[in-house]
This record gives structure tokens, C-alpha cells and sequence, in this order.
């Protein structure tokens, strides 16, 4: 399977975004690209101004003819953890489930982009984290980060997590980079590069407009690379 696994350090740190700028991007240069994010939480707050709800976000930028329902096949109102909203909602949520629909999405397209709820650590299920599902697709994995305090812990701790888990991290998103980045956010980047060992890249804070833009930016052929080892698939 050829695609990228978008990551984060935590709620709220720009993931889906990320994923629909890499979207984007790979739609601007010709290829077909399918979305999927396993839930939804938080529905029944409004979204941020100028955009859309994350699963509307993917599916419009997407062109692999998906609809909201299968980018995202599991969407909650309140703004919890999915394995909870699940649990209130009275839903099951089903891994086996999740991964025949990524992974249908994927043979109809060139590439896939999946994006994760929440941090890596986050329960999908209990006993089924988004980390697992991640593992389960085998493809790279970039993380989307803050590039404000308190960003290298949180990024380190994610790196040492999926690294010892043994996921393909191909990189670090901070974003939204200021501009002009301060101090501490050009310490936070070169502190997460340098103690991390991973490519750091700034993504600055964009609208709906310049999402294909901002994607054609990103180093997206080395993270969509497949190496022959045990990620390739």
C-alpha cells in the first residue's frame, strides 16, 4: 500500500489540515488520492472559521469519488475520545472494520492518506489504539506538531512511542509556523531535528484556498517513498 499515515502530538495540533494539504498536493500534480480518518469526535462544535468538519475537509479535497461516510465511517457530537463517544453513542466500532475500509479506499487510488484522532496513544476501541491502526496499514507515518512551548516534549514522547513500536516516522510537521517564527519556535525546530534525528518542516497557518499549495511544498515523494523492508506492502 502507498500512502502516509498523518499523525499527532495531541488534539487541536493541525492533523487535519496536514492531511488534506498532503491531499491536495498530490491532487494538484495528477495522482488519486483517497482519504480516511476512522472517526469523527466533536461534531457538535462548529468548526473553525473558513472550514469545513474534518471528514468533509478530506472528502472534498480526495478525488478517489468518496463520500463524507467513507472517509470517516464513525462520527460523534461531543468532543471526546472515540472510544468514548463510541461507548455514549452506543456504536462498536469494529478494527477489522476500519482496516477492510482504508484498505478498499487505498486499491482505488494511487495513494492513501490517513489521518489519526487525537495523539498516537489514543484509544479507537479499548485495547485498539490509533497507533495500532497505523501499524496495521504499514505505511509511513509524519507527525503534525505545535511549533509553541512545550512542543519538543510532546513531540520527543510521540517519536519514542512510535519509533519502540516500530512505525516508519518520515518526519515533523510544526504548524502553524509563525511568520515571523520567535525564538522558541525556531528552538523547538531545531531541538525536535536534532534530538529527534528527523526531518522537521514548517507548515505556516493557511486557508482552504492554498491548501494545494501548501502541499506541493512538502517533501511529500519521501514520505510516500516505499521502502522494501517490513513496511513495504
Amino acid at each position: 500500500m502507498r500512502g502516509v499515515f498523518v499523525a499527532g502530538t495531541d488534539t487541536g495540533v493541525g492533523k487535519t489540515i496536514l492531511a488534506a494539504a498532503i491531499c491536495a498536493g498530490l491532487v494538484a500534480r495528477g495522482e488519486k488520492v483517497a482519504a480516511f480518518k476512522p472517526a469523527v469526535t466533536g461534531l457538535d462544535d462548529e468548526p473553525p472559521e473558513g472550514w469545513a468538519r474534518d471528514h468533509d475537509l478530506l472528502a472534498s479535497v480526495a478525488n478517489a469519488g468518496q463520500s463524507e461516510e467513507d472517509v470517516s465511517p464513525h462520527r460523534y457530537g461531543p468532543p471526546v475520545s472515540p472510544h468514548y463517544a463510541s461507548e455514549m453513542a452506543g456504536d462498536n466500532i469494529e478494527p477489522n472494520e476500519l482496516l477492510a475500509k482504508a484498505r478498499n479506499a487505498a486499491d482505488h487510488a494511487d495513494a492513501l492518506v490517513c489521518e489519526g484522532v487525537g495523539g498516537l496513544l489514543v484509544p479507537i476501541t479499548p485495547g485498539y489504539l490509533v497507533r495500532d491502526l497505523a501499524l496495521d496499514l504499514a505505511v509511513p507515518v509524519v507527525l503534525a506538531a505545535r511549533p509553541s512551548l512545550g512542543s519538543i516534549n510532546h513531540t520527543l514522547l510521540t517519536l519514542e512511542a512510535a519509533r519502540t513500536a516500530g512505525l516508519d516516522v518520515r518526519g515533523v510537521v510544526m504548524t502553524p509556523w509563525p511568520d515571523p517564527p520567535d525564538g522558541v519556535a525556531e528552538s523547538n525546530r531545531k531541538t525536535v531535528e536534532l534530538i529527534g534525528n528527523i526531518p522537521v518542516t514548517c507548515m505556516p497557518h493557511i486557508t482552504r484556498d492554498e491548501l494545494a499549495e501548501a502541499g506541493g511544498r512538502l517533501p511529500l515523494d519521501d514520505w510516500l517513498h516505499l521502502d522494501e523492508g517490513p513496511h513495504a506492502a
